[in-house]
């Protein structure tokens, strides 16, 4: 084999590597939306990941490196299951209303054990110092808020809301209402909640003269 054909061979080893970093990730994602990303350790996730403590160790260097690496990987599954989805419909208000929907089914079939991922990390991080880890929990948050906001603006400029519509605090609101159902859901069991949600947020929205017959 010559010098460029090793180069252009598939490295297996890295291979190995990237299928044992993402089962530990597959792992710790599901463990943090239940115990927090305080909980992770690299002996817990050894328990029921194919990858001992030491792999774990040499794979994501520390804790702190472990935990940044669990938030961008649910980052990346939050961004497959919810605003994927929602690219469907068209910019705007029909957009902002799938993302509704979309959230609203990615916490309701419970795509990660303990609910919406970022929302139990916004609970567990919230009056903590700033710091790498709560750093890029509030990046990812006000990537989704912008997002949000983007399409409430995008909605009031084309008259789908009313003119003089505030685009943050709709996204305000809509997440507001969102996250109330994910930790009602989740507290008292109960399902309807969404639906509840759903409601308020549709109430939202034709206040600021949305027209119900997009918002179905």
């Amino acid at each position: 084999m010559t010098s460029i054909d090793r180069l252009a061979a598939p490295d297996g080893r890295r291979a190995r590597g990237d299928r044992s970093r993402r089962a530990v990730l597959d792992q710790a994602v599901q463990v943090a939306s239940v115990e927090g990303l305080a909980g992770l350790t690299f002996g817990s996730l050894a328990a029921a990941a194919p990858v001992n403590k030491s792999g774990i160790a040499g794979l994501f260097g520390s804790k702190e490196g472990l935990q940044l690496a669990v938030i961008d990987h649910a980052r990346s599954v939050f961004v497959d299951e919810v605003v994927v989805p929602a690219r469907v419909a068209d910019a705007g208000l029909p957009r902002l209303w799938a993302l509704v929907g979309s959230w609203t089914s990615y916490s309701r079939s419970r795509v990660f054990a303990g609910g919406c991922f970022f929302r139990a990390a916004e609970v567990e991080l919230d009056g903590r110092d700033p710091g790498p880890v709560r750093d890029a929990v509030v990046a990812v948050q006000e990537q989704w808020d912008g997002y949000l906001a983007h399409h409430a603006r995008l909605a009031t400029t084309t008259g789908q809301l009313a003119a003089g519509t505030d685009a943050v605090q709709v996204a305000f609101e809509v997440n507001a209402l969102l996250g109330a159902a994910n930790d009602r859901s989740l507290l008292f069991a109960d399902d309807a909640v969404y639906d509840r949600a759903s409601t308020a947020i549709r109430a939202v929205l034709v206040a600021r003269e949305a027209d119900p017959a997009l918002l179905v």
